[in-house]
Order: C-alpha cells, then structure tokens, then sequence
C-alpha cells in the first residue's frame, strides 16, 4: 500500500523558532526533497509573505522529478467571495498544480477566532475548494483543529469534512494543530472519517506538544490515512511537527508501506536531515532516531560485546539501510571489546592483553576529567603506544609558557625543550595566547624532522569544566580539533591546569598525525581534465 508523503519543512518548518530560510535556501531544499521523492513538497503562504511569493516564483523554473509544488493558504474570509479573496488570489497567482486550503473544524474558532456563524464557515470551506477546482487545481484540505474540533461537537466537525467534500477536496487532512491527541483518540477519529466517508482519501498532520506527533502519525496510518504530512528532522512550531525522518523509516521498514519511488532512496535519509539542518544553520541533531551520529553508537561494554558477536544484538535494523552507521565508542563504561572494536575501525591489529592495558588508562583518566567519546585520536595513540617495541617521537623534558602585558599589548611566549630521538632541541616561540604559542613552539622543534607538521592546522579549541562547583581549582577539559587537507581529528587532555591540559592534548594531536594520520594523495603533475 502506498502513503504519500508531504513534506511541509519549508512553510511548517519554518515556523520553529530560530529558522530562518531565503528563497534560495529553500531552493535547495526544495531540489533535495524532490531528489529523495517526496509526494508533495509545500512551499509556503504566498498570500502571508514576498519571501515565499518569489520563491513560487523561482519554483517555476524547477525541473522535478517526483515532488508536485504545493501552495499553502486559508479559505476566503467571511462574507467575500473567493475568486476576488486575496488569500484565494494569492494561492491562484503561485501557479503551482497543488493548493493545500486550511479551513476552521472546531467550534472554538469558529466562533472566537473567525467570529462567525457555524454556517458562513461552511460555506467558506465549500465555495472556496469549489472555485480552486474549478481552475483544475489538485486540492487538499486541511482541516485545522480537527481532533480538539470533534471532541467539541462531533457533529459540526464532521459537518467541516461533508463541506470539503462538496467542494471538490482531492483529499482531506485531519490535523492535530495543538499536538495534544493521543494515538487511539486518533485512531477512533480518524475510523469515524472513514465510516462517515469511506470513498475520500484521508491524510493526517500532528504536531509534537505531546510528544507524539510520530506514534499519531503512524495510528493514522494504520487506520486507513493515505497521506503523511511533516517536516524534515521534525522542524515546526513550539515542540515541532511530526518527524518525517523518523515517519519514512517506519513506514517503509517496520510497517511495508511504500513511501518513497524506489526502496534504495531510503540510503539518504541520513545526509537529507543533515543537509537540512545545515541549510537551515542549526546543528545537527546527534539523538534524533534513525538519522542521529548517535543513533547506532554503542558505549556500554556489554552491548558492544555482544555486537561483536553478532551486529543484530543492539541494533533494531541495519544502519546502511537508511545511509547512518554503527559507531563504538570508547568510555569509563568500555569492556575490552570496545577497544578492540576502534582498533579494528582503525586498522590496527591489537591484541586482547593490550586492549585491556589501555582500557585502565581510559577508566582511570575519565575518572580524572577526561572524556574519550569525542576524543577518538587520544584513543588511537594510546592503542598505537600499547604495542610492544613502541618508541615515541619525542619526549618532554620541560616547557616554560609566560604570559605578560607590554606596552599595552599582551604578549604570549613559549619555551619547549624536547628529547627527539635523542637529540635535544630547544625552542621558543611568541602566540597571540598562551596555548598558540605553545603549539608554535611544538611545531618548530619537530619540523625538521617531520615536515608533515606544515600542514597541519589546529581547526577548534574547546574548554569544558566537568567539576565547576570548585571554582578556578576546578578540573579544566580540552579537547583540540587538527585538520591536515580533508583529515580532521579529536584528541583530549583534562588537569587542574588549563595550560598542562592543552600540553597533553597537543601531544596527542601532534603524535597521531605524524604516526597514524593518511597522507594526503598528489596528483598527478600530467593529469589532464
């Protein structure tokens, strides 16, 4: 069985505070639904707007392959008449094949928010899905406030519906616009839609206030609902709407319905959330199910024990299936098997006595401020020093940072005295701060031998305090990102000192691009294009 799905990420969406997109933002997007293959992809409210006027406007030129455009407004006000109504003229000037007409189901509204009659709504719903129809439009029909309209009075809510009907409605959308349903209200509601008109196609919208907009969703759908609408990673107003990212996997996966033209679309759900979500200048959503960094992470060491077994033991399906991946990762809650599982990720061959060996290191130092699970290098160059015969590059013998003010100009400089394969090298180096030049002094001792170092560039520097009930002698955590071409890499290092802990966390950047990191490959100085 087929459910279409609507996507209304750039009009509901972009209702959620702190979402904000220009037209060409929404473009974007636009062209990524239409590649996933969505049903319907809803634009906006030219009628509410000039931002989403212009982007029908650009919208004309898309060449899509599976998505119709949808334009999205209210039915005519009260007393007018539609063909010269500016909202009914607005969705008529968009030119889109698909107008989506929201229109008043509850009482409550009716009355408070319309202040009408119970009957001149009606017949706003009727003449204004009438006069769309007549201008060969595909019309679907919100009918806002749907379950808080019928649990109201039952017999106008339905009266709403008979009204869509008559005006031609291709389908009629029964929406949870408060999110305050639950999944067998929605079930019964949605049963008694049917049985009063078993031959109209049937979608449902719900928000997320309960946080139940996804179990709402699919009750809807079991109950005979054909079309889905929500939005990408669950972006809409107040809590969000229903998350389509979640809703497409379920129904495809755990439910056999048919959501999308091919199964293999499925593959990039994954990079379709996260792209959004970086269009739409928020961060990622780590948590979220199915799509989330976090989704398929296993941190407790026995989960990852038993993965290792057999992948099936923690995972409810196979992540490839919707483009994510299994990730282990490594804590003061590993067993062995997380180790050796990273030193498999990378390509390291550990054995059992050494896995354990770095596993106390882990649990001891977590226990002094450390966090390895965003700090997977300072895992790989402790795994890396484990194995026997392991000589490091180079050892400490002391440093020497000072930080003044001269002139009134701070100035940072940095002494380091290292023993490099048995050579003692003395540098110093001035920083526009302490940690930089630390670094630069670093560098300058090791370049010599390890030209490589050029090219490395220190891409984030993030301070974390684990313990801040003890003020400046609290526990003070690093962690350094280093980038060398399309490389990057986390390492950690955590003390009482702030200056000790990017020593420690500089160490680790440093020794694992020389020892572990892939050099970049050259091309070739004939290639031609």
């Amino acid at each position: 069985m087929n459910v279409a799905i609507y996507d209304t990420t750039l009009r509901d969406g972009t209702q959620r505070e702190g979402i904000s997109l220009s037209v060409a933002d929404k473009i974007k997007i636009a062209k990524l639904l239409d590649q996933f293959g969505v049903a319907y992809i809803e634009g906006g409210w030219p009628g509410s707007n000039p931002k989403d006027a212009a982007f029908f406007e650009a919208a004309k030129t898309l060449d899509l392959q599976h998505a119709k455009i949808a334009a999205f407004g209210s039915t005519c006000r009260k007393e007018s008449d539609p063909a010269s109504d500016p909202n009914i003229m607005a969705l008529v000037d968009a030119q889109t094949p698909v107008v989506t007409v929201v229109g008043k189901t509850s009482m409550l509204h009716v009355k408070d928010v319309l202040q009408t009659t119970p009957e001149e709504n009606l017949r706003m719903i009727r003449e204004s899905l009438r006069y769309l129809k007549s201008l060969g439009k595909e019309v679907i029909y919100d009918a806002e406030h749907f379950f808080d309209g019928i649990k109201l009075d039952m017999e106008y809510a339905l009266d709403t519906i008979e009204a869509a009907v008559e005006g031609g409605a291709d389908s009629v959308v029964l929406c949870d616009t408060n999110g305050g349903s639950l999944p067998w209200e929605i079930t019964h509601f949605v049963n008694a839609v049917k049985d009063s008109f078993p031959s109209v196609s049937i979608g449902i919208h719900t928000h997320n206030d309960g946080e139940l907009a996804v179990a709402n969703t699919l009750a809807a759908v079991q109950a005979g609902a054909t079309q889905v609408q929500g939005t990408i990673n669950g972006y809409g107003e107040r809590c969000g709407n229903a998350n389509l990212c979640s809703i497409i996997p379920d129904l495809e996966l755990k439910m056999g319905y048919k959501c999308l033209p091919e199964p293999a679309h499925l593959r990039h759900l994954t990079t379709l959330s996260r792209t959004v979500a970086e269009i739409a200048n928020l961060s990622p959503d780590n948590h979220l199910a199915y799509v989330g960094k976090s989704a398929f992470a296993h941190k407790g060491g026995i989960h990852v024990a038993a993965i290792r077994r057999n992948v099936d033991s923690y995972q409810h399906i196979d992540p490839s299936r919707v483009g994510n991946e299994m990730r282990v990762l490594v804590s003061d809650l590993s067993g062995q098997g997380n180790l050796l599982s990273k030193a498999e990720e990378f390509g390291m061959d550990v054995s059992r006595d050494e896995a354990l060996r770095v596993l106390d290191e882990v649990k001891r130092l977590e226990n002094e401020g450390f966090v390895f699970e965003g700090a997977e290098a300072s895992v790989a160059i402790r795994l890396h020093r484990s194995k026997p015969g392991y000589k490091p590059i180079f050892s400490l013998i002391d440093f020497t940072v000072m930080v003044a003010e001269r002139d009134g100009h701070q100035v940072s400089q940095a002494m380091v005295k290292l023993d490099v394969e048995g050579d003692i090298v003395h540098t110093a180096a001035e920083g526009n701060g302490p940690v930089n030049a630390l670094d630069l002094a670093l560098r300058k001792a090791l370049l010599p031998r390890y030209p490589q170092l050029a090219d490395f560039q220190l891409a984030d520097y993030k301070v974390r305090i684990p313990d801040g009930n003890n003020g400046t002698a609290a526990t003070t955590r690093v962690l350094i990102d280093t980038q060398m071409g399309t490389q990057r890499w986390s390492t950690v290092g955590a003390g009482t000192n702030i200056i000790q802990s990017s020593w420690l966390a500089l160490v680790d950047s440093v020794e694992y691009g020389i020892a572990l990191g892939k050099p970049e490959p050259i091309a070739d100085a004939g290639a031609s294009d």
